[in-house]
């Protein structure tokens, strides 16, 4: 996901806009995965297992939470903001229209010229949003790491974390199924989008 914003950032300011397509495809299929995963994942990966409401981040502020394996409750609120910004991001591209019409998003065609200049608009600065959220990210992951001396980038990588709590809550793992049932809904719809739905 990160190499994909980052290939989407320089496809647009380089005006490479057929690459910039290539890597919204991708962020799209990636996207996709993740938002199904948050439902049929690992289980530190649902969504029900660590976003919580208003209480338990207040409680989490206070220092009254307890630790469980995956997202603390504030960093949950980080991840659905970025999820929700990038899909954002990448569906108003879908259906953005070039001021010449001709670098327009594969969508472009069921949205009239005004509203396709307007998710445009939206498109560009919309992303200067997700970068600061993404410098906010960054920032609270250099904080646990020099600060709290958790390096949370390793088992983002690994998937593996140490946890002294209850070994009942420790994470349980998805199903090859359910893997391969989540590759092949990303595909499908960002080949579909990829197709404008006309096939």
């Amino acid at each position: 996901m990160v190499l994909f914003v980052a290939a989407s950032w320089w496809t647009a300011e380089t005006k490479r806009m057929d690459w910039h397509q290539y890597s919204g495809y991708a962020l799209l299929a990636v996207v996709t995965f993740r938002l199904y995963w948050g439902f049929f994942g690992s289980s530190t990966a649902r969504f029900s297992r660590f976003v919580q409401g208003p209480r338990t981040v207040l409680a989490y502020l206070k220092g009254q939470w307890t630790a469980l394996p995956g997202h603390n409750p504030l960093g949950a609120l980080s991840v659905v903001a970025l999820l929700g910004l990038l899909f954002a991001q990448i569906v108003l591209g879908l259906f953005t229209v070039d001021v010449d019409g001709i670098e327009s998003g594969p969508l472009s065609t069921y949205v009239s010229f005004d509203a396709g200049r307007v998710a445009a608009d939206w498109h560009d600065g919309l992303f200067d949003v997700l970068i600061w959220l993404v410098v906010l990210h960054v920032a609270a992951v250099l904080f646990y790491l020099l600060y709290k001396k958790e390096n949370l980038v390793a088992a983002m990588l690994h998937g593996k974390r140490d946890y002294a709590g209850d070994p009942a809550a420790a994470m349980k793992s998805a199903s090859w199924r359910s893997l391969a049932a989540g590759l092949v809904l990303a595909g499908l719809l960002t080949w579909m989008v990829t197709r404008a739905f006309q096939f």
